[in-house]
């Protein structure tokens, strides 16, 4: 068997699309308007431009971190290389390291608006801070040793780093250039001593003597170096490993923690024996023996208050018995020890002080943890230590993201009534405190318009985000799973499940902003409606409304005779589905014994106790997909709702519903080939190829099963199994049943068939469905569909269905290419149905997988107390357009080029008085977007836009005639395309699996924007990328991190004024106060010209072999190349002035130094004649 490569797979994904150029150009069609009646179109290829914005959320797997006493600022570095940096709420910043190697430290230049990264790479880099995109200025590369430690004392411009071979280099910082002053690892340890001490792991200097280096290897030796003498003044050893060292403020002790759990502290002048040893977390024996070992203490910092007892904040060091225990912080003050557990493991945590000098009191006042999903900063100055309430949206990975919306411009009372329910669901129990991370500034742009981001979670919560002027908060989270009832245990977890994990699990979202209305669609094939609601309610009965989806392949679809077959929709007064009666508010009537399959059972059950609903969003309407005959419901793939009609739609691989939430019933349940017309080109064919045989009951499961492995496995999957269902329909002419019952009476009862033969593949192929998570089986499912049928796709036939070239003959083939199309998108509008329509009534378009575009005409009732009693009439009017690949997205134009958005109902409260709903709708009735007037004969008034996976066309209505189309991709595949806003007109956006993004104009489609960007590695960008109005993007670019880009000229403009600034202009604080006796004593701080000490004058060069310097793209020679117009001009001119300086500087030196050469030739010229001056020749 041929097995499935998701190499291969890959690689069509990122296939370059080479033939997208030539067919870049769009083709205009025989129908295209004539030239005096063309669409004036404003949009540019100058109006596009594609940059990267802001990141937001939790960086992921982050390494390493620093902080900025002075400026108050977080940096933050990950194992892929990003950096991001933190200031007050709002101000954010993401830079990345080209290499993508880890971040192993981060040193401030503290107060300097400058930051030190060493990477793994053995790199060393120099960040520019000042600028508001911050660049590299300088970078050192090691060549022949690994960096493991990095140090840079406060107001020093030389950096210390240690090595894997104990060795330690000394960098200025201002040129990135080496110092011939190295402290090699033979002459730091004893010469005694037989072994390595490893790595250096530790280097500071003494608070009080800048002039003692305190050096603290691996092995547990740690070192006292005098910089001056070059030698060591005292060693100090112990039995185990060292991971960290502190001091005290006043430079007579330091504490190390080790390996077995253990903290030391030492006196520097007593080296032979601790001063102190103790085990936190370790049992004190009674016999006064040694403790028990415990976990390493990673981290230790000592922290000194003047008016109390130091702080030992500590990391790890918990006993061994402590198995499954959540990581902890310990935080030691005096006598009180308190264990601060964690949720997720400890990567980093500092300690923020009062003053940056390390020979004052520090004064603690908050510590900030970083964890591996999670960033805490706790008081330290409040009884219980509580931690401080979060600015920062770090919380979008709470639960994995699962789809994501974007909506940019929308009404503008949306984010203070979401701000004002969402205000109520925060926690209580922070501190009272200020956020202590406040440095920095708010950009200075003028871009006001309300944005807002919506994210679906795996735990079936949805977050609504203001996203407005590049800034992220959280302003409201529904959590939809309380509407069902949880399994206490997973003993209880019910087996009707059809995920084995997150069966909340949000799919799909569909939200009308004006009118608040909200939809959404769960992976256990369940859609909620709900209403936004300022009041507190309880609701005492969740309304439900359960749907029986089946399958085309079983015959037991239809209420109607077999052989017999009715193309068009049935009217409302027809049931066209068991469910169109009053459906079942509890799953009672399912069968879901042993002996037989499951039937008319939801995946999930509905709550029965009252819900008590917050104000917010409250649920409205439940609507569940039900097993049939033992087959699970297949998962929704589109969805939509609309207020204005008080209709939601969806629909997936079996066809869709359309229903009614205002009368709470079930409008349509149709499969996807029956909304095709008999008389139009693109009719299809009944799905079964067995139609008219009648089967026996039990035999449409087999085919009902081999349709969901054709979406779950790949093709050399499907021809395995193909042999297993010939084998079956061979004896399927002489088991022919009749005792067959009608969906109408009632639910199902399987029969028992005598072949177990049968039966017992029937529960192998259900066994095998089972093993696999649906959501990921489909996502790879349909990616190896893509990616087989734009290999060999043909060229377009507009008149002829070409996924029906092959020979009927087989049953197996037949399935397995029908089973593929499904329900992709839909779009509600007010056109016209039909070609000989001259007035514009209501309508939904639905697209297929096939890439079927079909117009349903809806018949409302008039709106009042008649639309909440007279069904609504729906009927297929065949047809629309087919194009290439799937549906992706459809939307309306009228006669001028403007958008005609679906009509809506404004917002009204439902839970308030009647008096005052009644005024609220009667102002909100129906509110329409102003539409395109009714169309003359022989005169198209309207322009339907049509995007699919390959290409998009523009199809005149009612005509129906295909004005414009182009090609979009011809290797690769669309993964998300929108009609957008943009420059007071409309473009089409897509995103292609090979990276690219592109845009087309309307309603010509000519292309305006077409950039190789991203290609796509991973599930979770072609899942969440989305395109907004106006310009705006975002996709999740990690499962922690949402990545927001523009692909408009005006924005990236604008970008320098919109985006926050890091650096502001602090004054330093002053030094702490050395006191009279200490001056006069010399008991204070003793400093160090380390200029003296580490320049090149005394210490020589560096050999050139150890490291490279590599000029950064921020420095002197890359500002040159990036500066550009009128700031670019003003940059050159600063350049030019520096550079002149810098030579006039240059000159001046070299003046001095030939003046001192005169100087010095004619004082040697006067000795010489001094001393000659009265000899004779005789005695010269």
């Amino acid at each position: 068997m041929k097995k499935f490569n998701i190499r291969k797979v890959l690689d069509g994904l990122t296939a370059a699309s080479s033939s997208s150029s030539s067919s870049s150009s769009a083709t205009a069609q025989p129908g295209a308007p004539r030239e005096s009646d063309a669409v004036q179109e404003t949009l540019q290829s100058e109006h596009f431009q594609l940059c990267k914005t802001v990141r937001h959320g939790f960086p992921y797997q982050p390494s390493s971190m620093a902080f900025d006493p002075v400026q108050k600022i977080l940096a933050i570095g990950t194992q892929a290389g990003a950096l991001r940096l933190f200031g007050r709420a709002g101000v954010e910043c993401y830079c990345q390291h080209e290499s993508g190697a880890a971040v192993i430290q981060l040193q401030f230049l503290i107060n300097e608006g400058a930051l030190v990264s060493a990477l793994a790479d053995d790199s060393v880099h120099l960040w520019n801070l000042r600028q508001k995109i911050p660049a590299i200025l300088h970078s050192l590369k090691f060549s022949r040793e690994r960096i493991t430690y990095c140090h840079l004392p406060f107001q020093s411009k030389w950096l210390y780093i240690g090595t894997e071979r104990g060795n330690i280099h000394i960098v200025n910082v201002e040129s990135f250039t080496l110092s011939g002053y190295v402290i090699m690892w033979n002459k730091a340890i004893e010469l005694s001593t037989k072994t390595h001490p490893g790595p250096v792991v530790h280097i500071s200097d003494n608070p009080m003597d800048e002039g003692k280096l305190l050096i603290g290897f691996e092995c547990g030796v740690v070192v006292l170096w005098d910089l001056k003498c070059k030698k060591a003044d005292y060693r100090y050893n112990y039995d185990e490993a060292i991971h960290s060292v502190a001091w005290h403020h006043e430079g007579k002790q330091f504490v190390c923690s080790h390996s077995d759990g253990t903290l030391t502290t030492w006196n520097i002048r007593a080296p032979a024996k601790p001063a102190q040893i103790i085990t936190p977390h370790g049992k004190q024996p009674k016999d006064g023996k040694k403790p028990e070992p415990c976990k390493p203490i990673l981290k230790v910092e000592y922290k000194t208050t003047r008016a109390g007892d130091p702080f030992i904040v500590l990391s790890g060091g918990l006993s061994y018995d402590t198995v499954g225990r959540r990581a902890c912080l310990t935080v030691m003050h005096g006598k009180s020890t308190a264990v601060l557990e964690m949720d997720y493991p400890i990567v980093d945590f500092l300690t923020l002080c009062e003053t940056p000098y390390p020979n004052d009191y520090q004064e603690p006042y908050a510590v900030v943890v970083l964890l591996e999903k999670d960033l805490v900063v706790i008081d330290l100055g409040q009884i219980g230590y509580p931690i401080f309430e979060n600015p920062y949206p770090l919380c979008i990975h709470e639960s994995p993201v699962t789809c994501c919306e974007y909506f940019a411009d929308c009404p503008a009372e949306l984010i203070p009534a979401l701000y004002s329910v969402g205000s109520r669901q925060k926690r209580q129990g922070y501190s009272k405190k200020e956020w202590p991370i406040s440095g920095g500034n708010w950009g200075q742009g003028t871009q006001s318009y309300p944005e807002i981001i919506m994210t679906g979670h795996a735990d079936g919560s949805v977050k609504f985000w203001d996203a407005s002027a590049l800034m992220l908060q959280m302003l409201y989270k529904l959590k939809t799973a309380k509407v069902f009832e949880r399994a206490r245990s997973k003993d209880e977890k019910p087996s009707t499940d059809i995920v084995d994990e997150d069966p909340f699990a949000i799919q799909a979202l569909s939200w009308c902003p004006e009118s608040r209305m909200l939809c959404i669609a769960g992976v256990s094939a369940h859609v909620i409606v709900y209403r936004f609601s300022k009041q507190e309610i309880t609701t005492e009965e969740v309304q439900l409304l359960e749907v029986r989806m089946q399958s085309d392949f079983n015959d037991v679809d239809s209420p109607e005779a077999a052989g017999e077959h009715t193309p068009t929709m049935p009217t409302p007064g027809a049931s066209s589905s068991p469910q169109e009666s009053e459906p079942p508010l509890q799953p009672t009537t399912g069968c879901n014994s042993t002996d037989g399959p499951r039937d008319n059972i939801p995946c999930l059950q509905v709550r029965s106790s009252p819900l008590k609903q917050s104000p917010g969003y409250q649920v409205k309407l439940v609507i569940q997909l039900v097993w049939v005959s033992g087959e699970p419901p297949q998962q929704i793939t589109s969805l939509a709702i609309n207020s204005s009609y008080g209709l939601v739609v969806f629909g997936n691989s079996n066809g869709l519903a359309v229903v009614d939430y205002l009368q709470k019933t079930l409008l349509l349940n149709i499969g996807t080939s029956e909304l095709y017309s008999p008389s139009e080109p693109y009719q299809r064919q009944p799905r079964s190829p067995r139609k008219a045989r009648q089967p026996s009951g039990d035999i449409p499961n087999v085919a009902s099963y081999m349709s969901r492995l054709s979406n779950l496995y790949t093709e050399s999957v499907k021809k395995l199994r193909s042999s297993h269902f010939t084998l079956c329909e061979a004896n399927d002419g002489s088991n022919t049943s009749d005792d067959r019952k009608s969906p109408t009476s009632g639910p199902t009862s399987p029969c028992n068939s005598d072949d177990e033969r049968k039966q017992k593949f029937i529960d192998k192929v259900k066994l095998k469905s089972r093993r696999f998570s649906k959501t990921v089986a489909s996502d790879f499912a349909k990616m190896s569909r893509k990616i087989s049928s734009s290999g060999d796709q043909k060229p377009e036939q507009d008149g002829k269905d070409n996924s029906f070239t092959r020979s009927r003959s087989s049953s197996v083939t037949s399935i397995d290419r029908e089973s593929r199309e499904a329900i992709s998108s839909f779009h509600f509008c007010e056109s016209f149905p039909r070609k000989t329509d001259s007035l514009l009534s209501p309508c939904l378009l639905v697209g297929t997988t096939q890439g079927f575009v079909i117009m349903v005409a809806l018949s409302l009732p008039p709106a009042g107390d008649q639309r909440l009693q007279q069904p609504v009439c729906i009927s297929s009017c065949g047809t629309l357009m087919r194009l290439k690949g799937g549906i992706l997205t459809m939307a309306l134009l009228d006669s001028t080029g403007t958008l005609l958005p679906p009509s809506y109902e404004l917002w009204y409260d439902p839970n308030t008085s009647d008096e005052e709903k009644e005024k609220e709708r009667e102002k909100s009735r129906r509110r329409r977007p102003a539409s395109s007037p009714s169309s003359q004969e022989g005169q198209d008034s309207q322009f339907a836009v049509l995007c699919s996976e390959k290409q998009a066309k523009v199809v005149a209505v009612p005509s129906q005639t295909c004005l414009y189309k182009h090609s979009i991709t011809e290797t690769s595949f669309v993964l998300r395309a929108d009609v957008v806003q943009m420059a007071g007109t409309n473009c089409v956006a897509c995103f292609c699996a090979n990276g690219h993004i592109m845009t087309l104009s309307l309603p010509s489609l000519r292309p305006l924007l077409d950039v190789n960007y991203l290609p796509l590695t991973d599930m979770r960008i072609a899942r969440t990328f989305c395109f907004s109005n106006l310009g705006q993007a975002l996709y999740l670019t990690s499962p922690t991190e949402i990545q927001r880009i523009t692909y408009s000229q005006e924005t990236c403009d604008n970008l320098q004024e919109i985006i926050s600034e890091l650096f502001t202009p602090v004054e330093t604080p002053e030094a702490p106060n050395r006191g009279f006796f200490k001056g006069l004593f010399g008991g204070g701080a003793q400093s160090l010209d380390r200029e003296d000490l580490f320049g090149e004058t005394t210490a020589g060069k560096a050999s050139r072999s150890l490291a490279q310097h590599i000029p950064g793209p921020g420095s002197m020679e890359g500002m040159k190349g990036a500066a550009s117009g009128v700031v670019g001009d003003l940059a050159r001119a600063r350049i030019a002035l520096d550079e002149r300086g810098q030579k006039l500087g240059e000159l001046e030196e070299r003046t001095a130094a030939m003046m001192a050469s005169a100087e010095s030739f004619s004082k040697h010229a006067h000795d010489m004649m001094l001393k000659y001056k009265d000899k004779k020749w005789y005695q010269l």
